[in-house]
């Protein structure tokens, strides 16, 4: 029997929480190898084993994968969450895609000024309610289904999930004008592998706090 998928990253969310997502979705177990100082991160690069020097890393199946988008959309091809056809893979994509881009600009508003915190996270608001969700509630309207790509869970849903859960830690209300997606919020929520991943005690990294972000700077040379 193969080993479980061993992650290497730092004990925080970053790059390496979608793919946490994914593979605890998907109800695999994985073991995590935290990087909790600079030499740490110098050993994996004078081993060899990051492809471009960079974190995070995966390794499954023989490999040594690195890459975020490489490493979740083998996952999601592994294990049944990429849609039936080449038409749903690239829905899929493009939701991904979309997600991924206010995920980011979440992902970096820890490391911003006090200033320019404020202003940014008024612009992840504004994206959130005006760019993103209401693709998503269209979506969900015009599809007719419990899911936004065919009609069964995909690697779309998990990743628009953690984007709201995302959001809310930001602005609890910003669903109030998208009922289709409060409730999809509820269902895929409720789904038992992802219900286990969102209890206390999970794998599930918390939102970071400036004692984390002081040293992902100092890991990372930020």
């Amino acid at each position: 029997m193969a080993g479980k998928p061993k992650l290497y990253y730092s004990n925080g969310r970053g790059k390496m929480e979608s793919i946490r997502w994914l593979l605890a979705a998907a109800g695999v177990e994985f073991e995590e190898q935290f990087i909790e100082t600079k030499e740490d991160l110098e050993k994996l690069r004078n081993d060899g084993v990051l492809l471009f020097q960079q974190v995070p890393m995966v390794e499954m199946d023989g490999m040594k994968m690195v890459q975020t988008r490489a490493i979740l959309s083998y996952l999601a091809a592994k294990y049944n969450l990429y849609g039936k056809d080449l038409k749903e893979r690239a829905w899929i994509d493009m939701y991904v895609e979309g997600t991924t881009d206010l995920m980011d600009m979440i992902m970096h508003l820890p490391f911003y000024s006090a200033e320019m915190k404020e202003k940014n996270l008024a612009l992840i608001i504004e994206r959130a309610r005006n760019r993103y969700f209401p693709v998503y509630e269209k979506a969900l309207k015009d599809h007719g289904h419990d899911y936004l790509v065919g009609n069964k869970l995909s690697w779309a849903d998990i990743h628009v999930l953690e984007a709201i859960l995302m959001v809310e830690e930001c602005k609890p209300d910003i669903l109030s004008a998208f009922p289709l997606l409060q409730a999809f919020k509820g269902r895929i929520s409720n789904i038992p592998t992802i219900k286990k991943f969102l209890q206390p005690g999970s794998q599930r990294k918390p939102p970071p706090d400036e004692k984390f972000i002081a040293k992902v700077k100092k890991i990372f040379n930020i």
